[in-house]
């Protein structure tokens, strides 16, 4: 959202928070009145949300230290009728006389105080950001807050978080950093009331930003039926989800989601035919590992998956496709040069990993090189985060500035991926920087010389954004000097190649070193949407497996053999007499299944390999009959 349609949207807002301040009988005049509860009902209220403050304190606002770091920040979280239920920060700009509507139980509710944060948040439903003229009051006029609402799993408020200050100073970040903020307590809470007992999948619709507060969360139980989710899960999904099915929702080709591997990325496809990612968490995991975004990272960082650590080159990503070597051979001839680059492509080709072998074969190798998803930064985010801030640029500024990720790319190279979805007004200040070569952070009047070799990549057309007045015209043809598109790995006639190439990049240095001719067949004739994402996890799933032994069919995800239309193994098939050189059990049954699972003292995968199943369908077979 722009800055012009953010004001005109809070002006409707004002405006209507001043007509109810009028009808309440309050003139700009009129003098606030604290409303602190006595002792017995402190106690009582403080005991009602005991759950939402201890979440709040100890496992959301740590991960937000530059806004307590601010020496002229207050943050207040109130319960749903606005009472005070505890405040941290600095009260330094509050003066003693007004410091008593800080008190534990005091509202905030428009009826008593005008027009404010919390109060005109609790009104409206959404999160808003009030200025110090905009307060109906004169009383409350010193400070400018923004606020954002916390909703349960039913959608009713149950809180509101809100960062106060005196500054006159822009507030677009502070908002952004607000919503992030109650989100994440949001999140938190359904993973504590849920976790234990059911499945929980968060997902988004890119694999990297699996971490990330904007991501939804769903709790299900064992016959997929959806008890809980975020409200970011609704909107990705766009419908209400509690009650429904996980099959109806998603499309998981007849294999239930609660069937999938445990913390393994997964390729999705929702009822609206969305390409998403997600991972999944069984019940009865231990709350305090860290998983993705079903804990609470700092806000905009990203979580580092488990995978190789040898940088890729080149020579890495192409085995003879025409396609594939024509971008290569177009793209290096121009990263020297002040040429910026644009990639087309499908959600996981591969653009980002493309971008990393570039700068490794560029002259600026020995400098960074700075990737941005510009989707998975929330729009009031983006400038401070792209283009830094002088200190105390905004209520909640960290107090040394911030350098930008324009400036850290000096001297490297900048990737700016998914640039479609970056705010226009974000979109006019990279122009500028395009332009002069200098980036000015805001809150600032120094600039600073900038010197980066620009990559963007979309999965979308950049034409169309144009023609739908969604992207700047200019900007365009500054970030479109060679366009190129990488092909899907459907259409890439080298992709045998690259499944050996997988394999061998990602197996311990102790597993087979090759992929049997049969599975190689059946990687081929497999369409892969999810593209080369996709089968990265197929093949870490595959090897989790196989343990030591080569990969056969029933290591492979249920998923997609049946993408594939190749059976699953059933798992009461015969098998070989001998396993892992011990002599079989006796016939495979139903009902021998414990005494398989007893003999392998509860080793899944041994159990699996014998029974000729996938682990997944072992385990559900087990928690059936109630031994997991």
């Amino acid at each position: 959202m722009s800055s012009a349609s953010r004001k005109r949207e809070f002006a409707d807002v004002i405006a209507a928070s001043w007509d109810r301040c009028r009808a309440f009988g309050l003139s700009h005049n009129s003098q606030p009145q604290p409303t602190p509860l006595d002792q017995t009902a402190w106690a009582h209220l403080k005991d009602q949300h005991k759950l939402l403050v201890e979440t709040t304190e100890c496992e959301v606002l740590p991960y937000y230290e530059n806004i307590l770091s601010n020496s002229k920040c207050l943050i207040l979280l109130a319960d749903h009728q606005g009472r005070v239920l505890n405040s941290w920060g600095d009260q330094r700009f509050i003066d003693a006389d007004k410091k008593s509507f800080l008190q534990a139980g005091t509202s905030w509710l428009e009826r008593t105080n005008g027009t404010n944060a919390i109060g005109t948040s609790i009104a409206c439903g959404h999160a808003v950001q009030i200025q110090r003229n905009e307060h109906f009051l004169k009383a409350h006029r010193y400070m400018i807050g923004s606020a954002s609402p916390i909703f349960d799993v039913a959608r009713h408020l149950i809180g509101v978080l809100n960062v106060s200050s005196d500054a006159y100073l822009p507030q677009a970040h502070t908002l952004g950093m607000v919503k992030l903020m109650s989100q994440s307590v949001e999140n938190r809470l359904l993973i504590k009331n849920f976790g234990d007992e059911h499945f929980l999948l968060t997902f988004h619709t890119n694999a990297d930003n699996l971490d990330s507060q904007w991501s939804g969360v769903i709790a299900f139980d064992a016959n997929n039926t959806i008890v809980a989710a975020n409200r970011r899960a609704e909107a990705l999904l766009k419908t209400a989800l509690k009650q429904r099915q996980m099959t109806d929702v998603f499309a998981c080709n007849d294999s239930p989601l609660n069937e999938q591997p445990d913390l393994v990325s997964l390729s999705l496809k929702s009822h609206l035919n969305q390409n998403l990612y997600g991972i999944l968490r069984r019940p009865n995991q231990d709350l305090k590992r860290p998983v993705t975004a079903l804990e609470t990272p700092s806000p905009l960082s990203s979580v580092k998956r488990p995978g190789p650590t040898t940088p890729i080159r080149l020579q890495d990503i192409e085995f003879g496709d025409p396609a594939m070597k024509r971008c290569i051979e177009q793209t290096s001839r121009v990263i020297d040069k002040d040429i910026p680059i644009l990639i087309h492509g499908d959600t996981g080709v591969g653009k980002e990993v493309l971008v990393k072998a570039l700068h490794r074969s560029s002259n600026r190798r020995e400098h960074p090189v700075v990737a941005v998803n510009c989707a998975a930064i929330p729009a009031e985010l983006v400038e401070s985060e792209l283009f830094g801030y002088e200190k105390g640029a905004f209520t909640g500024a960290n107090t040394r500035g911030a350098m930008g990720l324009i400036r850290k790319a000096h001297r490297g190279v900048l990737f700016l991926d998914e640039i479609g979805e970056m705010p226009l007004q974000a979109q006019a200040r990279l122009l500028r920087v395009l332009q002069e070569r200098e980036v000015t952070p805001l809150g600032s009047t120094e600039t600073y010389p900038v010197d980066i070799r620009l990559i963007c990549a979309t999965n979308r057309s950049l034409r169309v954004q144009v023609d739908q007045g969604r992207f700047r015209q200019d900007l365009f043809y500054r970030v479109s000097g060679l366009s190129v598109g990488l092909p899907t790995l459907s259409n890439r006639t080298d992709r045998r190649q690259i499944f050996c190439q997988i394999h061998a990049r990602y197996r311990e240095p102790d597993q087979v070193t090759s992929l049997p001719d049969s599975i190689l067949d059946l990687f081929e004739r497999h369409p892969w949407p999810g593209n080369i994402r996709q089968l990265i996890n197929v093949v870490q799933v595959a090897l989790a497996m196989a343990d030591k032994d080569p990969i056969n069919m029933w290591h492979l995800p249920d998923d997609f053999l049946r993408e594939v239309g190749a059976p699953s193994q059933s798992p009461l098939a015969e098998t070989k007499t001998v396993v892992d050189g011990e002599p079989a059990i006796s016939k495979p049954h139903p009902d021998n299944l414990l005494e398989i699972y007893s003999h392998y003292q509860g080793n899944v995968s041994k159990t699996a390999r014998y029974l000729g199943a996938s682990r997944n369908t072992v385990y559900k077979r087990l928690r059936e009959l109630g031994a997991r």
